[in-house]
């Protein structure tokens, strides 16, 4: 796969952003128009956009420092690059955390306001996951299996080595993950319960897809990735909200 798409005198386009910028353009559009259907202010939609984009950099930036927290102990210069190195989980939790600020400043219904963003969430990882295919990063583990992906121009991932497209396999999850969450909100859901179907599979799909990735750089605890153990402790967390908001439903229907 080839980063550097196109070049225009000075200016290089990259793969990568481009696949980020398009998921975020397209996402935002999406998130504008299921928006009108519920009525919510679009500056509103506009300043969510632009927060959450924000803090999710900043986010998944931090979670990287940590997970090479000995690395920079050794090197503090790495903190410099701000070109590469995120953890997608900390693009979430930065994310919505800027966008519950937000909400509870505005006096705007939180849950309410995440079930519309992230359908579109999943939709702008999938993009992104394109453009980590183009750029090498975020590789599979080697593979000699028919579905293995060699490249020869990459900064990141191994040359000339057959691996497992983990790129490809999470930006078909996520596509579908889109596609699974706006179908599902098509109907009337308690607040909420959108942004948990979300938490959920994500999880449960990046857990899955992490037992093939071979950059181990990314940090681990024990025999689990940074991320899976992330993906358990949200997995439990959200099971643990919904079972409990389930328990105090039927209290009341029982009343």
């Amino acid at each position: 796969m080839k980063n550097e798409l196109l070049k225009i005198g000075p200016v290089t386009i990259y793969g990568y952003g481009l696949m980020i910028a398009l998921g975020i353009i397209v996402a935002y559009m999406i998130v504008l128009h299921r928006a009108k259907n519920r009525q919510i202010d679009q500056s509103h939609i506009s300043s969510l956009t632009i927060w959450g984009v924000l803090f999710g950099f900043v986010g998944a930036k931090l979670l990287y420092w940590i997970t090479q927290f000995n690395n920079i102990v050794e090197d503090p210069r790495l903190l410099l690059d701000l070109s590469g190195g995120f953890v997608v989980y900390g693009g979430i939790i930065g994310g919505i955390l800027a966008g519950y600020v937000y909400c509870k400043k505005k006096k705007m219904n939180f849950l309410q306001s995440l079930d519309l963003f992230v359908p579109s969430i999943a939709l702008a990882q999938g993009f992104g996951r394109v453009g980590c295919l183009l750029a090498g990063c975020c590789f599979g583990e080697e593979t000699d299996h028919w579905f293995g992906i060699t490249f020869h121009e990459s900064d990141f991932a191994p040359n000339g080595v057959s691996l497992v497209p983990t790129q490809i396999f999470e930006s078909v999850f996520n596509f579908a993950l889109f596609f699974f969450l706006i179908f599902m909100a098509k109907r009337r859901r308690p607040d909420g319960f959108i942004a948990s179907l979300y938490l959920l599979f994500y999880s449960l799909g990046r857990f899955v897809i992490e037992f093939y990735r071979g950059d181990v750089i990314r940090g681990s605890v024990g025999i689990f990735s940074t991320s899976q153990l992330i993906a358990m402790i949200i997995f439990v967390i959200t099971c643990g909200i919904l079972i409990s908001k389930s328990i105090k439903s039927n209290k009341l229907d029982y009343k």
